[in-house]
């Protein structure tokens, strides 16, 4: 009897473990300095100057296209300037990208704080703080309109 089944060529992959962790996120943004200001002054991320900067980006960093930051974890955060950059609908509560949001993990003791930062900015809140078995949350837009969140593990003290 033969299969009415399709066949396909046996899969080559990766191995489970094979890729070791995230080595950076490259987001577009419309405005620089706000998104240098935004990542580097208000969420407390280093920026990478002078040596520190990839020696493939040194010359995109040195004409302003390019800024990068580090966060504690190690993940490189590239911006890439681009000023002509318009989501699809202006309205950043409809998703425009296939990635979501950007998560930033945060010591349960200084998710309050962080939050009264984002009101003490104007940051308008997107939804949250929310609590959820897994933790808490905010969520927040760049200047660009991308999704961020603050998140934290759940808190082993009763609050």
């Amino acid at each position: 009897m033969t299969s009415l089944l399709p066949t396909f060529p046996p899969v080559v992959s990766l191995a489970q473990g094979q890729l070791r962790r995230i080595h950076h996120l490259a987001l577009n943004v419309k405005n620089m300095d706000a998104s240098r200001r935004f990542y580097g002054e208000l969420l407390g991320l280093k920026e990478l100057t002078g040596d520190n900067v990839d020696d493939t980006l040194k010359e995109l960093v040195a004409t302003g296209k390019v800024a990068n930051f580090v966060t504690p974890d190690g993940l490189i955060l590239d911006l890439f300037y681009a000023p002509d950059l318009e989501p699809p609908d202006p309205d950043p509560q409809k998703s425009f990208t296939r990635a979501y949001h950007l998560a930033f993990d945060i010591a349960p003791e200084q998710f309050d704080q962080a939050v009264a930062m984002l009101h003490a900015n104007q940051i308008t809140i997107a939804h949250g703080p929310v609590t959820r078995p897994t933790g808490r949350g905010v969520y927040f837009y760049d200047p660009d309109g991308f999704m961020v969140e603050i998140r934290c593990d759940p808190s082993t003290t009763a609050s």
